[in-house]
């Protein structure tokens, strides 16, 4: 917007494109390519084919894609709840408790994702609330970590409502839960699908925190493909990358789509 000249315009839009694909187009067609190979012992890989996705579909890898996309859903789940209902509680708070609410769900962010791991590990390896060794503990750890995310999405959301909508209904006698249901919730519809997308998608890709928590029953992928980068597995886990990659694509189209028809109504 502030280049006016055509050459200049060009030569903007030419560094970007060259930006956008060393920085971000170029891992990724390596990753597309380095899972369909058999070895890549020269500039380009050989063998190409699809065993390595065979594998990744099946037996330990199937089951931690599995575990990867419950575990996501149900921590969107709880942070879009739990965000929710704090950004609604906090719009009607005085102005001080607010801030501090804001402050505490962001408090996750400020920090590295190892650290709420090593604090979820200690505080809940005891009674009376022992989560050490379950599923539970990953999902907790997840939804922490995802909960700032849901939690600035709706009171963005909140911020940007007209207030008329509820003062009318107000007006006309609505109770605050049927205003809550029928003009509120409906209103946040489209805010409430980006949060969701969002929560979803950065859990499917956490592994900070599960490489504390995680028992060895409930591995996620993110945790497999670590693993096999570890021993040396790297089309393996190339593999593992690609097919995390296009599920997570795949739930926020899903979701994008349920959002668009949420907003056209």
């Amino acid at each position: 917007m502030l280049v006016w000249t055509r050459r200049g315009r060009a030569a903007v839009i030419t560094v970007f494109a060259l930006l956008v694909l060393v920085v971000f187009a170029a891992p990724i067609a390596t990753v597309v390519a380095a899972a369909l190979a058999g070895r890549w012992t020269g500039p380009l890989p050989t063998g190409l084919g699809l065993t390595n996705f065979r594998h990744a579909l099946s037996g330990e890898q199937a089951a931690s894609l599995s575990v990867s996309l419950q575990t996501a859903l149900l921590a969107g789940a709880i942070s879009l709840v739990l965000g929710t209902w704090a950004a609604l509680a906090a719009r009607e708070a005085p102005g001080w408790w607010r801030r501090v609410t804001d402050a505490v769900f962001h408090l996750p962010v400020a920090v590295p994702s190892v650290a709420i791991g090593l604090g979820m590990l200690i505080a809940f390896n005891q009674r009376p609330i022992l989560l050490g060794g379950a599923k539970w503990i990953v999902i907790v750890a997840h939804s922490v970590l995802v909960l700032a995310y849901a939690f600035s999405a709706v009171s963005a959301a909140l911020d940007r409502l007209d207030p008329a909508y509820r003062q009318a209904a107000e007006s006309l006698g609505a109770s605050p839960a049927r205003v809550l249901a029928r003009i509120t919730l409906p209103l946040l519809l489209p805010a409430l699908g980006a949060a969701a997308g969002l929560a979803i998608a950065l859990s499917m890709g956490e592994l900070g925190a599960t490489v504390m928590v995680y028992p060895a029953t409930w591995k996620t992928l993110p945790v497999t493909i670590f693993a096999a980068t570890d021993r040396g597995d790297v089309f393996g886990a190339a593999a593992d990358t690609t097919v995390l990659v296009t599920l997570t694509l795949i739930t926020l189209l899903v979701l994008g789509r349920l959002r668009g028809r949420a907003a056209l109504r």
